[in-house]
This record gives C-alpha cells, sequence and structure tokens, in this order.
C-alpha cells in the first residue's frame, strides 16, 4: 500500500475522512485506468458513427448520380403557355404544341338571399346531386340555413365544394358550387329535389343545364362552364380533362398555362448531371478528409487522433485507393475507362476534383460512353456503391469494429464493477479501523493528560 501523508486536527488524533478519502484514491486506480479505457473505446464508436454517416451520404450521392445519368429535361420555348417535366422515358427531340382551349372546372351559383342564417324552409328535403356519371343524395335538414346546406354538401364529399359569396347587393348571400377536378367529365350534370321535399329548398337548388339559364335571375344558374383541354402535339388533336397531362407524350408531363403555341425540346438533363457529379465530389472529398484526419498519428506536438493505427480504417482507405486505380472497362467502341477523362481527378490530398467543362465535353461527344463509365458493372459508382454497402450494412466494416469496442467495453465495466464493489467494502473496513484507532489514540492523550497532570 502507497504511503499516504496523515492530516490531523489536533495532537495525536487523525483526520479519518481524508485519511480514508486519500487511501481510496490510491485503491480506484485500477478502475480509473479501466474506465479511461472505456471512453477510449466509447470515442472510437463515436468516430466511426461519424465515419458511417459520411459513407451513407456518400451511397446518397452515388445513388444521385446513377438516377441523374438517366434523367431529361423538357423545355418550353414559352413557359406562359406551358411547362413540362420528363422523365427518363422521354425521347430526345423537339415537339411543336398548339393549344387551343384550357380545361375549366363547372361552377353553379344560386339566387342571392338576405340572410345566410335564416331558415330556408321548414320540412326536410333530400337532393340528389349528380355529378360526372355519380348521383349521391344529400340530406337537406328542416330549417337550414344557408350556412347549413353548405357544410351538408361539402361534408357529402362528392366532388364539389360549396362556398358562400356576398355580392353586395340587397340580397347579397349566394350559394356557390364548383367541381374538384376540371373537364366535361366531372360536370355538375343536374340537381333535383326529391318528391316531397320543400318548394323553398327546390327553388334554391334545383339545376337543369338544359332549362337554367346562365344567369343570376334565376334559382341555380351555370356561372363557368366545365370544359376541357384541347391542345396539338405536332399536329395530333388531343383533348383531356385536366391542364395538367402525363400521357400525350411518352415520359413527359405537360402543364398547360394559356392559349398559345410553343416549342418543347427534350434533351438529356446535363445540369442534373453536373450537380450530381459536384455532390458526388463534395461527399467523397468530406469522407476522405474524416478517414485522414481521424487515423493520423501523433507527433512531438500534437497527439494522435482517436482511430490513429486502426487496421479498419486502413483497410476502407486501401479498399478506395484501389477501386479509383482499377480502369473502367470501356463501352463497345468507347475509350472512357477513367474518371479523371470526364474531369473527375484525384489531388495529390487525396481529394476529388470536378472540372464541369470537361465533363460536358463527354457527354456532348458521347454520352451512352459516359454512363457506361459511371454505371456498368466495372464502372466507378458501381464499384463505390458495393463498396459503401460493404461498410455500413450489418455485419459490414464498421458494424463488425464496433461489436468488438462494444465487447471490450462491457468485459471491462464488469471488472469496473466487481472493483467498485471491493472498493466500497475497503472504505467501509478502513473508516471503521481508522475512526476506532482515532478513539484509541483520543483516549490515549486523555490519559496522558492526565498523568500529566498528577506528576505536577
Amino acid at each position: 500500500m502507497a504511503t499516504s501523508t496523515v492530516a490531523s486536527t489536533s495532537a495525536g488524533t487523525l483526520d479519518v475522512p481524508s485519511l480514508v478519502s486519500q487511501l481510496m484514491a490510491v485503491e480506484r486506480r485500477p478502475i480509473d485506468k479501466l474506465n479511461t479505457k472505456i471512453e477510449s473505446y466509447q470515442t472510437k464508436i463515436s468516430s466511426f458513427g461519424t465515419i458511417k454517416g459520411l459513407v451513407s451520404d456518400f451511397k446518397t450521392a452515388l445513388q444521385g448520380m446513377n438516377t441523374s445519368l438517366l434523367a431529361n429535361s423538357a423545355t418550353s420555348s414559352d413557359t406562359s403557355v406551358l411547362s413540362a417535366s420528363a422523365t427518363s422515358a422521354a425521347a430526345a427531340g423537339t415537339y411543336s404544341l398548339s393549344v387551343t382551349t384550357l380545361a375549366q372546372a363547372h361552377k353553379l351559383a344560386t339566387a342571392g338571399q338576405v340572410s345566410d342564417t335564416s331558415a330556408i324552409s321548414a320540412s326536410a328535403s333530400t337532393a340528389t346531386f349528380t355529378v360526372g356519371t355519380t348521383s349521391t343524395d344529400i340530406t337537406i335538414a328542416a330549417g337550414a340555413s344557408l350556412q347549413d346546406i353548405r357544410n351538408a354538401i361539402n361534408a357529402a364529399n362528392i366532388g364539389v365544394t360549396a362556398t358562400l359569396v356576398n355580392d353586395g347587393s340587397g340580397s347579397p348571400y349566394r350559394l356557390a358550387l364548383s367541381s374538384n377536378a376540371s373537364g366535361t367529365v366531372n360536370a355538375i350534370n343536374s340537381i333535383t329535389v326529391k318528391t316531397g321535399g320543400d318548394a323553398a329548398i327546390n327553388d334554391l337548388l334545383a339545376y337543369n343545364p338544359t332549362e337554367n339559364a346562365p344567369t343570376p335571375a334565376v334559382p341555380m344558374a351555370q356561372t363557368v362552364a366545365a370544359q376541357d383541354a384541347d391542345f396539338t402535339v405536332n399536329g395530333i388533336r388531343i383533348i383531356k380533362s385536366s391542364n395538367t397531362v402525363a400521357d400525350a407524350i411518352q415520359g413527359v408531363t405537360l402543364t398547360l398555362n394559356k392559349n398559345a403555341a410553343t416549342t418543347l425540346t427534350v434533351a438529356r438533363d446535363t445540369s442534373a448531371i453536373n450537380t450530381a457529379a459536384a455532390s458526388f465530389v463534395e461527399t467523397y472529398n468530406a469522407l476522405a478528409t474524416q478517414l485522414k484526419s481521424r487515423s493520423a498519428y501523433g507527433s512531438a506536438t500534437q497527439a494522435a487522433a482517436t482511430l490513429a493505427g486502426d487496421g479498419t480504417v486502413r483497410l476502407m482507405q486501401d479498399q478506395l485507393s484501389s477501386i479509383f486505380r482499377t480502369a473502367a472497362t470501356p463501352a463497345s467502341g468507347g475509350s472512357l475507362t477513367s474518371l479523371s477523362q470526364v474531369g473527375i481527378s484525384l489531388q495529390v490530398d487525396g481529394k476529388l476534383k470536378l472540372d464541369s467543362s470537361k465533363l460536358n465535353s463527354a457527354m456532348a461527344n458521347n454520352f451512352s460512353d459516359v454512363t457506361n463509365l459511371f454505371s456498368s458493372a466495372s464502372g466507378y459508382v458501381t464499384r463505390l456503391n458495393s463498396w459503401a454497402d460493404s461498410v455500413v450494412q450489418t455485419n459490414g466494416l464498421i458494424d463488425v469494429r464496433t461489436q468488438n469496442f462494444n465487447t471490450n467495453i462491457k468485459r471491462y465495466s464488469e471488472q469496473v464493477s466487481q472493483l467498485e464493489t471491493r472498493v466500497s467494502a475497503l472504505q467501509k473496513r478502513y473508516t471503521i479501523q481508522y475512526t476506532n484507532l482515532n478513539q484509541m489514540l483520543s483516549n490515549m492523550n486523555a490519559t496522558s493528560a492526565y498523568l500529566s497532570q498528577q506528576f505536577k
């Protein structure tokens, strides 16, 4: 046992708490060493967690690269006429489009009422709404106001939205109905109040397009006619119920905005590829930087990094280096085998650098060759994606390494628990022993004082 400085509160007596504390500090040194090891492993696990997140980010960028290589863009010469988007299924080319009519939703309105909260009828009624080819009965309760009728229609969920409009006249409150979808197939074809219903409800809601003129003078009138979109693509007439059309040109979604002519160009989306390539480079550089900094050895002026000398980190770095050093198999008749040929070069510091102009030039000269370089079986994206899977998947490189760390943490924690029990028992024993000793010394001091007094 190491020697300790014995503190005293008075001559011949011991400061037991201080003495026991000093002894326990010595006894706890093995526990402190184990806790330091545990903290070290926990720090390593945290570092691998950061690296795993960066590998996952890199994997996402790789997937984005694959997707962008298939992406197409659709550009209108006049976006006020129409806008468009394209998928990988679209065929590159130029299309002439002319919009004659835009689709619009059917709208009706009732005659004005003095109040929107007063009861309109005394008895209940059932109104049949026919929207497109579907008929639905809606019950209008006795004493229902204009607000109640609006609520009953909306609650029925029949593809029609009812609102109240105040036109500022002497009888300002009007019930307005609008089909939720445009086109003639979604028109409100009729509203009929069943026999036995209240006459006031019939006068308010009844609608027959062959009888009701488009004027506010009649009970229910058409304010906007249902209408289909009518347009041509390369001279072929197309009629659709919506202004958003996804099946006129394969792989292209059109959004019609106004009646006019325009030209639509479908082409490879080089902008998306450049964005994906930039993300590829950025996420790789972030990963490479962390692998390097977290595994750096110490020096006379700087402590070693958390994962210095770690075999898993070295293996990951070696695997990445091997992938970038190994050329891809060129496409049939192609010549591209390395990333540097498309503007992605590996720098001295281990980071990648993107030359967008060189990438654009490669895509312009032979797009299929660029696609092969990245996405073929031997392509860089394919091989890097397989590597990323092997790193982040369950029982992958990082998972196995952190499992080993956790095993060590568990073992050391058990040892700490055992030592804590032993130290706790020692602390109790020392406290009792030195308290007894202190009492004995106190008694001896008292006896000595008594004898000294007697001798005097």
